[in-house]
């Protein structure tokens, strides 16, 4: 029997996700990818998976999967959400709860239930071992546009099952992240540019100094903003398409900024403001909609060393990680059952009651 986790219920939008396919943009092939890459490799080192295992990635809701093998290792990591384990074989639908950033080991015919993230709009759950779904163009993250990748290239379904690497999970000391900053930057930092002579000296005062909405309309593909239009200039808001880097502000008609994200397409036509330094990156793909961005520009040097200080906070993680000592876990209907003493002593005389 293949060793497997089953999609009772898929969430709102839960895919199969790893670092991405660079390299084949000139193609036309997008990178996709997690959106948030530090969860991401934080929840692949939980469960003893090298940082670029594919894990799936939950946005907003999660998923009620049931456990097909002798046993696995899980960790969620990212946005706070309730993680409950419905116990097999129990009356009365007991369960344990598993504290995020920590892993835990399920046994066949158990449930993993993840509810309603709170403090970002993403998080992710890695089994050890990984999912044993063939890579497409070197890369198993799933690009629904272009329904390729992942589990036949779209989100979850109920009733799918995936099917895992491992049979069963290794013995061995669960392990714990104590602490993982996911809190967002006052301001999102960008270099300007490479467009930015296509729009008015004002307006670039204006995005500089405003605040703006995550629009209820973002996806993995581009996050919309709403607030303050920014105004072009005599050039107009048109271009020759050119590449997308990620992290590319793209201003079009009506003046409103749309950061590109994981599932950018290759190219575009429409002027580029600036561009999100990568350090940024992760703390985008975890804002919800509704949530507030102002942005400060910084040079290309100082974009670098953000960069190079992200890539040592991301060293550090597994230097973080610790065991924790296994802790049993008590079935409170059980214990009513058992006989736990073998009499019980008189507090008024020497014998036996």
């Amino acid at each position: 029997m293949t060793a497997a986790l089953r999609v009772m219920t898929p969430g709102l939008m839960t895919t199969l996700q790893d670092l991405g396919r660079p390299g084949y943009q000139h193609l036309g092939v997008p990178v996709s990818g997690a959106l948030d890459q530090v969860s991401f490799r934080a929840a692949n080192l939980l469960v003893g998976n090298a940082e670029g295992v594919g894990a799936l990635e939950i946005a907003y809701q999660g998923p009620t999967l049931s456990v097909e093998a002798d046993s696995i290792r899980i960790a969620v990591a990212g946005g706070r959400a309730p993680i409950d384990v419905l116990l097999a074989n129990s009356e009365g639908g007991s369960s344990r709860r598993i504290a995020p950033c920590e892993s835990a080991r399920l046994l066949r015919g158990e449930v993993l239930k993840i509810g309603a993230l709170s403090g970002s709009a993403v998080a992710y759950l890695a089994v050890e071992g990984g999912f044993a779904i063939a890579p497409v163009l070197g890369s198993q993250s799933t690009l629904t546009r272009a329904a390729i990748g992942g589990f036949k290239g779209r989100a979850l379904k109920a009733a799918d099952v995936l099917p895992l690497k491992q049979a069963a999970a290794a013995q061995r000391d669960e392990s714990i992240l104590p602490s993982i900053d996911l809190a967002p930057p006052k301001r999102v930092r960008i270099v300007l540019g490479p467009q930015d002579d296509h729009f008015r000296p004002a307006s670039l005062r204006t995005l500089l100094a405003s605040t703006y909405t995550v629009s209820p309309a973002s996806d993995r593909m581009g996050m919309r903003l709403e607030g303050p239009p920014l105004g072009h200039s005599s050039k107009g808001y048109d271009i020759v398409s050119d590449g997308i880097a990620l992290g590319s502000i793209q201003v079009p008609g009506n003046g409103l900024p749309i950061i590109l994200l994981a599932d950018r397409q290759t190219t575009g036509g429409y002027c580029k403001v600036a561009t999100v330094i990568s350090a940024d990156i992760a703390p985008l793909g975890r804002l919800t909609p509704g949530a507030s961005i102002a942005f400060a520009a910084v040079t290309i040097e100082a974009a670098e060393a953000a960069a190079r200080q992200l890539a040592c906070d991301i060293a550090t993680l597994a230097a973080s990680i610790t065991p924790v000592r296994h802790r049993s876990v008590i079935d409170p209907k059980r214990l009513m059952v058992e006989n736990l003493v073998s009499g019980v002593v008189s507090a008024r005389g020497s014998g036996e009651a």
